[in-house]
């Protein structure tokens, strides 16, 4: 498919799930006029007749594109996830149609830290159940199984932006702080390495997790490694719903054996206000659940709005798919009296040659020319002086190369 080079107040750019305001002052600011705005989600027909003559949409994590729903979409050129997860993406089929879609994997790592803290602090000090009771009229003014942090050992898995930051303000308070990552990680502080999950279970009052979505981490916290932790030990999981197994977790509250969690995530989420929420963890007293708000303050969804639509506007403006988390990354200076064109095709011999020829046979000088490929996609950018109307038509001849998937033009 093909786009011609938009004005930019032409470009349709449709923001769900009430991203923060920022995000259209910054598309705005940069000439994206066209920005609408809604505050919940879509799915279904309503999702795909929304999205079908859309050039860029942003969602947070609750709309699910789907391949049905991108293959819907044939106008679409660029997707934004106002948030660090992207699985509520069909990444491999966006990549397919070639469409990358941008996150914001930085913007809210503070807001979670903060949440975890806090929410230690609560478990160690058995605020759950006494909040609970005192709303019953029972006054349980007792320091039985109360504990200070300080001293105790926060078991970190998962070392990235958010663990390493628990790491710090968990050690400002006294906190002896082990980790385990698959990467080498250098520690921040006195924090130190375990050299398995199980050696990090065994040594640690407080287990908090902060993995990705992988094949490896799905239920990668189940009866074994539940059982593994030390009696009477706290788990927090702020990362994804699939990493512990919710029945296993539910029983080990209930026979005592942890004293406490905290649980942010879900396997299965309600898509909206109007679903009620399920968990085996509802009604445990000794259990925080939050609906997964641990990047959920004015302060993270302002910066996450500024960090991702920028990363639209880049791509847009000139074709930088630098932070694309299903497709090549390109860093690319500023146009400058050139036509830019952006090819992006199936990964076979010969369209680099074909492109070429394009621009050969008719005598251009091509000023700046950048290639990146992976095992199935390639992006080419060629910047060649010629005037709009020689590039009409050049963009054409670039559409009929076998194995296009997407060109576009800019001005």
């Amino acid at each position: 498919m093909s786009d011609l080079s938009l004005a930019k107040d032409r470009i349709k750019i449709l923001l769900l799930e009430g991203i923060h305001r920022n995000a259209v002052d910054s598309l705005r600011q940069n000439g994206y006029e066209n920005v609408d705005l809604r505050p919940g989600a879509l799915d279904g027909d309503d999702l795909a007749n929304a999205i079908r003559d859309v050039h860029m949409i942003g969602i947070r994590s609750r709309t699910r594109l789907t391949p049905e729903i991108l293959a819907a979409a044939d106008k679409l050129m660029a997707i934004g996830c106002f948030c660090i997860g992207t699985n509520q993406v069909a990444l491999d089929a966006a990549r397919h149609a070639g469409v990358p879609v941008f996150n914001a994997p930085y913007s809210n790592t503070r807001s979670v830290a903060e949440l975890v803290i806090a929410q230690v602090i609560m478990l160690l000090r058995r605020v759950p159940e006494k909040n609970a009771l005192a709303h019953l009229g029972d006054w349980r003014k007792t320091a039985d199984g109360s504990h200070e942090v300080r001293g105790k050992v926060l078991g970190i898995v998962g070392y990235g932006h958010i663990g390493s930051q628990v790491s710090v303000l968990a050690e400002a308070m006294g906190m002896r702080v082990r980790y385990h990552d698959i990467v080498d990680t250098l520690p921040l502080g006195n924090a130190q390495p375990c050299a398995s999950l199980d050696e990090l279970l065994a040594v640690s009052d407080v287990v908090t997790l902060h993995v990705p979505a992988t094949p490896q981490t799905r239920y990668m916290i189940r009866e074994p490694q539940i059982r593994a932790m030390r009696p009477g030990a706290v788990l927090l999981n702020l990362a994804r719903g699939d990493v512990v197994d919710i029945e296993t977790l539910a029983a080990a509250l209930t026979d005592g054996h942890l004293s406490g969690a905290a649980v942010d995530v879900f396997p299965k989420e309600p898509a909206s206000r109007d679903e009620p929420f399920a968990s085996p963890l509802r009604g445990l007293s000794n259990v925080i659940l939050t609906p997964h708000v641990g990047g959920s303050t004015q302060e993270a969804q302002a910066n996450i709005g500024i960090e991702v639509a920028d990363k639209l506007i880049r791509y847009s403006d000139n074709g930088s798919t630098l932070g694309a988390v299903n497709f090549v990354e390109v860093a690319l200076p500023v146009q400058d009296g050139v036509t830019r064109f952006l090819h992006i095709h199936r990964n076979v011999p010969g369209v680099l040659s074909h492109i070429n020829e394009v621009f050969s046979r008719r005598e251009m000088n091509i000023s700046g020319q950048y290639l990146r490929t992976d095992g199935e996609v390639g992006y080419v950018v060629v910047d060649v002086d010629a005037d709009l109307q020689a590039g009409m038509g050049i963009r054409r001849e670039l559409a009929a190369i076998e194995g296009t998937i997407r060109t576009r033009f800019l001005r």
